[in-house]
C-alpha cells in the first residue's frame, strides 16, 4: 500500500514539476514579447512618422542569431523586397567590408525603393554605374550586394566619405540634399 502510494506521489511530483517547466517557459515567452512591444513603440514614438513594424517573432526567432538580420527581414518585409531573402548575406559582406549594415539597405531604399523599381533584369537596386542609358547589370543579388559593398568601402569609406552628405557629394553630385536626407532617414528607421 506505501509503496503504490509513494509511485502515485512521484508520478503527480513529475507532473507538477513537468507543468511549472511549461508555465515559466510560457512566461518568460510572452515577457520577452511585451518587452520587445514595449522598445519598438518607444522606437516608433522617437523615430516620428518614419517606421517598420517589426515582426516581433522575427526577433526572438532562435534561427537568427544576428538581431541586424531581423531587423532587415522585417524591414525588407514592410517594403515587400526582393532583398528579403538576402538580409543574411548584406550583414555578412557588410562586415567583411567595415561597413555599417544599414547604408546598403539605405542606398537601395533611396535609389530603387527597396529594389522595387530598377533596370529590367539588372538585380541593381543601388543605382550602381547607372548613368542615363548606361546600366550596369549584375547576374544576382548577390553579386550586386558584394560589388556595392567592396566599391562603397574602397571608393568612399577608406577615402574618408562616412557620412550621407559625403557619400552623396561622390555618388549622386547632382542630388540637391534629398539624397542624403533619404539615405539619413532610412539608416535612422534602421537603428
Amino acid at each position: 500500500m506505501f509503496k503504490r502510494s509513494g509511485i502515485l506521489i512521484a508520478i503527480f511530483g513529475v507532473f507538477f514539476i513537468v507543468n511549472i517547466a511549461i508555465s515559466w517557459h510560457l512566461y518568460a515567452s510572452s515577457v520577452r514579447k511585451q518587452t520587445i512591444t514595449v522598445i519598438l513603440g518607444e522606437f516608433d514614438e522617437l523615430s516620428g512618422n518614419v517606421s517598420f513594424d517589426v515582426h516581433i517573432d522575427a526577433l526572438i526567432d532562435s534561427n537568427i542569431k544576428d538581431k541586424r538580420v531581423a531587423i532587415l527581414k522585417s524591414f525588407f518585409r514592410k517594403y515587400d523586397s526582393p532583398l528579403y531573402e538576402h538580409a543574411d548575406f548584406i550583414v555578412k559582406v557588410s562586415d567583411k567590408n567595415g561597413l555599417d549594415y544599414r547604408l546598403i539597405p539605405a542606398i537601395a531604399m533611396q535609389e530603387s525603393t527597396a529594389c522595387k523599381f530598377i533596370p529590367y533584369n539588372s538585380y541593381n537596386c543601388w543605382g550602381w554605374g547607372i548613368y542615363g542609358s548606361l546600366v550596369t547589370r549584375f547576374d544576382s543579388y548577390p553579386e550586386a550586394i558584394e560589388t556595392v559593398a567592396a566599391g562603397l568601402k574602397k571608393g568612399y569609406i577608406d577615402q574618408g566619405l562616412t557620412t550621407p552628405e559625403e557619400i552623396m557629394a561622390k555618388y549622386t553630385p547632382s542630388s540637391n540634399g534629398s539624397w542624403a536626407k533619404g539615405v539619413g532617414i532610412v539608416l535612422g528607421a534602421l537603428e
